[in-house]
């Protein structure tokens, strides 16, 4: 009986050595696994962290795109509006600089036109239709404007008074191309000898005034001073008109005309200095 209990104990010592034996084995073995499990969760966590950052940073990098483009735009009507604000003040200012040379004109024109009384007027209306046969200025019969007065603009007779209302006058332009209405008695300060006619035409084209009804014997000197002669009956003598610029036989062969480029430019009156004269009759 006591030699079964030390065989027993012998073979429970045998088994707890082959255990423990096992236990360090196994231990041994799940170590020297453990770095391929790590390595290879490394590889996956890696490759897949590839496969979604591409698609990634494109969405991230569209993003910006989106961004910038937005920038971008945002900078681009910013600098428009400014460029379109500066245009406006260049325009503005321009403007201002034309304005104020009318004004120059008129100023200058005060002071050739002492021997009668003026009456300084602004131009407040001007059909598209009518462009170059009248115009409304802000100045009347309580102003003291009266029918058939002469109107300069400028350095340059540019029409007469037709229609006369309490606070408003309607000038009939030189330009116009009413025959029975644009007749102005011209001269042409020729020297010693002076050349008399009819401002009686208007080509568009050239932008020239026609003088007509000269003998065909006198001679217009280019680049001569046309005055009014104050010969028709309404409007003063010696008031500016232009320079000879041309001179030709009319259709006819029988007389001559003369093209007259105006001091005034008709096509941009915004004051005009409407004459009374003071001691003599004209035209």
């Amino acid at each position: 009986m006591h030699q079964f209990f030390s065989n027993k104990k012998l073979i429970i010592l045998l088994v707890s050595v082959i255990a423990c034996m096992g236990l360090i084995a196994y231990s041994i073995k799940e170590r020297a696994r453990l770095p391929i499990v790590q390595q290879f969760t490394n590889d996956i966590t890696a490759i897949t962290g590839r496969v979604f950052a591409k698609p990634a940073n494109a969405v991230v990098s569209f993003i910006d795109s989106i961004e910038d483009l937005k920038n971008t735009y945002e900078e681009n009507q910013l600098l428009k509006s400014k460029i379109d604000k500066l245009y406006e003040q260049q325009v503005e200012l321009s403007d201002l600089k034309e304005d104020n040379k009318k004004k120059q004109e008129q100023l200058d024109l005060q002071s050739n036109l002492s021997a009668y009384n003026k009456i300084n007027g602004t131009v407040i209306g001007r059909n598209p239709d009518t462009w170059v046969d009248q115009i409304i200025v802000d100045r009347g019969s309580k102003n003291g404007v009266e029918q058939g007065m002469a109107v300069m603009s400028g350095k340059g007779l540019v029409g007469r008074v037709v229609e006369v209302s309490p606070t408003s006058s309607k000038i009939q332009l030189i330009t116009t191309m009413d025959t029975k209405n644009n007749r102005v008695a011209a001269e042409v300060q020729n020297g010693e000898t002076a050349v008399f006619g009819i401002i009686n035409g208007y080509d568009k084209e050239t932008k020239r005034l026609i003088m007509k009804q000269i003998t065909a014997d006198a001679v217009p000197v280019k680049g001569a001073d046309v005055v009014t002669s104050g010969l028709g009956g309404k409007t003063p003598k010696l008031l500016p008109i232009g320079t000879v610029d041309e001179v030709k036989l009319d259709s006819f062969g029988l007389s001559k005309e003369v093209y007259v480029t105006p001091y005034a430019d008709t096509n941009d009156i915004r004051y005009v200095t409407i004459i009374q004269r003071i001691s003599e009759s004209g035209e």
